[in-house]
């Protein structure tokens, strides 16, 4: 990777903001880990925590360019949520609820409705995306809120909970039926509203997150004029399908930020803890432990970044490539947790001690990212219904898919400025899906730089587990393509499992050959690749083992890591291997 300073700013930006929140160690910071679980306790955000992030400009970077904001894209989001949410969960999923209650509003708001809510949002409004029903949850073929023609504008009528930031948001996107037209979204606007036609439910109690304004609203004849209505009548359904394919991508930076502050917690814990006359990083099973959390978080960069990418390349791609992330992200974040909690051990369980009992707080509150956005086997489910045509021509390249796959993980330039456009969202890829298509030629490329550049141990290495993967990969789509089950079974949701699984693999392989790995081809720049490629072979196949031999460069990396600025990122990793 080559790019200048110029070429990625948004990397320079997600730094600037990182060295403005400050250490997490710090305990009198806003977002110094001690202050931020004191004030939990009593279910409140750290005092002049929003604030910091509100004066910095956060709020540019929900609306987009084009409606006079600093968005560019997806990608910069991502990486600007990711040092927010390695510190507090609670503040980054507020600006991220505010994010889906204004996307349909970029996606499908006419001229005047972008102009207000923009303005609205630079000068630190709120957002919130009213869909979910108290007896119906995500049920959205039920949706008993009504907007009734009155005049020259409609009457709401209805209740939605729960609802994140419901009582702080200015903004409300709300899923209601219109008459003689069918279920749409409206534009709710508190300030142009009569405040007796509304009111909030108090904030839930939650488990996690606690201080997040998840909470409600009772919409009591709400009037809103003929404008409120977002894109088509009657196409609300559709409207929410997609605008959540870029939130669920967007979730992958909270799960990102989550496992750089446990794997930083428990890494100092084990350099720092002695048992039976040294560190307990020297006992495997905790070296193990470790290893693969660090592993396992380069895999969640890998599969992350570029399907954040595509929304300004391919946002076709996104109904297939956003379930996969989310699914696949948020499960490995919740396995890095586990992972460090063993190497706390009895310290995971105390709210005070290490890192100021930071990481019980991180465990509660990351457990939502697998929930919110479509749960777990929500995603799983939008997978498996469209594996069967993914199957069918899986060993068949897509035309122009190389170029595709080269400005995806090509990342010394930024992702093309996003240009909103609700028609440029699919509800199917249609089998358009590069990253499973292209992975045998990817492979048998990777194999010649290996046979040809590669020092024989590390080369052989990396001919193995492609090898060990194409051959599984290439049994699991043509059974598929033979007979795919039903996408609401058990052994569906197991298939798109295994899917995620494939592509996640692609996503490194390809990160490595488009990122200047393949070019360089040392021991370093082909090591990470075929650690992680190894560690994804083992969830595959539990018998598998990582190389010893190629561990040590990467724990020296881990530990160099560890007490400066830098977060434990694959950016980390291809820098030290250009050393």
């Amino acid at each position: 990777m080559t790019g200048t300073a110029a070429d990625r700013p948004s990397y320079a930006l997600a730094a600037e903001l990182d060295r403005l929140l400050g250490d997490p160690a710090d305990p009198d910071g806003p977002f110094g880990f001690a202050r931020t679980v004191a004030h939990e306790e009593a279910g409140e955000l750290p005092p002049g925590a929003v604030d910091l992030v509100r004066s910095w400009g956060f709020a540019r970077y929900l609306v987009p360019e084009a409606f006079g904001g600093g968005l560019r894209n997806l990608e910069q989001l991502v990486l600007l949520t990711r040092p927010l949410a390695r510190r507090n969960l609670t503040v980054s999923v507020m600006f991220g609820s505010a994010l889906l209650g204004v996307n349909p509003v970029w996606l499908w708001g006419d001229e005047e409705q972008r102009a207000r809510v923009a303005e609205g949002m630079l000068d630190g409004a709120l957002a919130c995306f009213a869909v979910s029903e108290p007896d119906h949850g995500s049920d959205l073929g039920t949706n008993t809120t009504r907007a009734v023609a009155d005049g020259e504008g409609y009457r709401l009528t209805g209740e939605k909970w729960p609802v994140g930031n419901a009582t702080r948001g200015r903004f409300v996107t709300v899923y209601a039926a219109v008459e003689n037209a069918g279920s749409s979204l409206l534009l709710l606007d508190k300030e142009q509203a009569d405040p007796a036609e509304f009111e909030n439910h108090p904030f839930v109690r939650t488990v996690g997150l606690r201080g997040h304004d998840l909470s409600g609203i009772v919409l009591k004849g709400t009037r809103v004029p003929a404008g409120a209505l977002l894109g088509r009548p009657g196409a609300g359904l559709t409207a929410i399908l997609t605008v959540l394919q870029i939130t669920r991508t967007a979730i992958g930076a909270l799960s990102l930020g989550t496992m750089d502050s446990v794997l930083r917690i428990a890494l100092r814990h084990a350099r720092e803890r002695v048992l039976y006359g040294e560190e307990i990083y020297r006992i495997p099973v905790i070296r193990r432990h470790l290893v693969r959390a660090h592993l396992d978080l380069l895999v969640a960069e890998c599969t992350t970044l570029p399907v954040a990418r595509s929304l300004s390349l391919v946002p076709s791609r996104l109904s297939l490539w956003s379930s996969v992330v989310k699914y696949l992200v948020p499960t490995l974040g919740e396995e890095v947790v586990q992972e460090c909690g063993r190497v706390l051990g009895a310290r995971s369980y105390l709210r005070e001690g290490v890192a100021g009992g930071a990481f019980q707080k991180l465990q509660r509150d990351h457990a939502i990212a697998s929930i919110f956005e479509g749960t777990t086997h929500v995603n799983l489910h939008a997978i498996a219904s469209q594996l069967p045509a993914v199957a069918r021509v899986a060993d068949r390249p897509q035309p122009g898919g190389e170029e595709v796959l080269r400005r995806l993980f090509d990342r010394s330039e930024e992702a093309p400025v996003w240009e909103p456009s609700g028609r440029a969202l699919r509800l199917t890829n249609a089998a358009e899906d590069e990253i499973t298509r292209g992975f045998e030629p990817a492979a048998a490329r990777a194999r010649e730089v290996a046979a040809r550049d590669l020092p024989s141990g590390v080369g052989g290495a990396l001919a193995k587990v492609l090898d060990e993967l194409g051959s599984r990969r290439a049994a699991f789509y043509t059974r598929l393509a033979a007979q795919a089950p039903d996408a609401a079974t058990t052994e569906a949701q197991d298939t798109a499992v295994e899917h995620c699984l494939h592509h996640a693999a692609a996503c490194c392989l390809y990160t490595w050959l488009h990122g200047g790995g393949a070019e360089r081809a040392t021991v370093r720049s082909a090591g990470w690749l075929v650690l992680v490629l190894q560690r994804l072979l083992q969830r595959l196949d539990p018998t598998a083992e990582l190389d010893e031999s190629l561990l040590p460069w990467l724990e020296e990396l881990m530990f160099a890591r560890l007490d400066g600025p830098e977060h434990f990122t694959l950016d980390a990793v291809l820098a030290a291997a250009r050393d």
